[in-house]
């Protein structure tokens, strides 16, 4: 284990924690407030968020509810290993959805080495199927906390995202990943999600 300066306290044993949900869940939010409390801990934190997610700062994860926390924006999950500092003790990413598949294999590995690593993101696409290594990160965890929002039809829980173009349901061949937010998505309950296939 490397030397710490005084004052930051060692990391006890690894874990990994997923925050999933739809859009408008909350998830950045929540681990917000984890790191913060990381933070509080003595925890040497480090952030990281997928350099395709500009929508509201390059150097920060931000929450759609306004608040952000540094973060460093990487390419994929070898970007990860190299950015890492030696007496991190703790390593978030945000939008997992969109990094590659290595990505399991690095929080696995930090997780091995003791850290404590929180991954938030999409459990689902627009379409309602898994999206990237989201499932399989959910597998690995030792926590997994499935975030809700309200569906923006009825009022209830919801945990679908939904595409618009045009303010029409997008079709279910569309892109999977275009990056937006309220402009292009809302958040649905399974009964007024819509995929057009034809």
């Amino acid at each position: 284990m490397p030397s710490r300066s005084r004052g930051e306290m060692a990391a006890t044993h690894g874990a990994i924690e997923v925050i999933c949900g739809s859009m408008f869940s909350g998830k950045t939010d929540e681990l917000i407030r984890r790191l913060v409390r990381a933070t509080i801990a003595r925890q040497v934190v480090q952030v990281f968020k997928p350099a395709i997610d500009v929508r509201f700062s390059a150097g920060q994860v931000t929450s759609h509810a306004g608040s952000s926390y540094d973060a460093a924006p990487i390419e994929g999950a070898a970007d990860l290993a190299n950015r890492l500092q030696g007496n991190t003790t703790v390593v978030a990413i945000d939008e997992a959805q969109f990094f590659d598949n290595g990505l399991v294999q690095q929080a696995k590995e930090l997780a091995a080495r003791g850290l404590r690593v929180i991954v938030a993101g999409l459990d689902t696409d627009f379409r309602g199927e898994p999206f990237g290594p989201m499932p399989a990160l959910m597998c690995e965890a030792e926590k997994v906390d499935k975030l809700h929002a309200i569906c923006m039809v009825c009022g209830e829980e919801a945990s679908r995202t939904q595409r618009l173009v045009n303010g029409k349901p997008a079709r279910y061949d569309d892109p999977i990943v275009i990056v937006g937010a309220a402009e292009m998505y809302e958040a649905r309950c399974r009964h007024h999600h819509v995929v057009p296939k034809s």
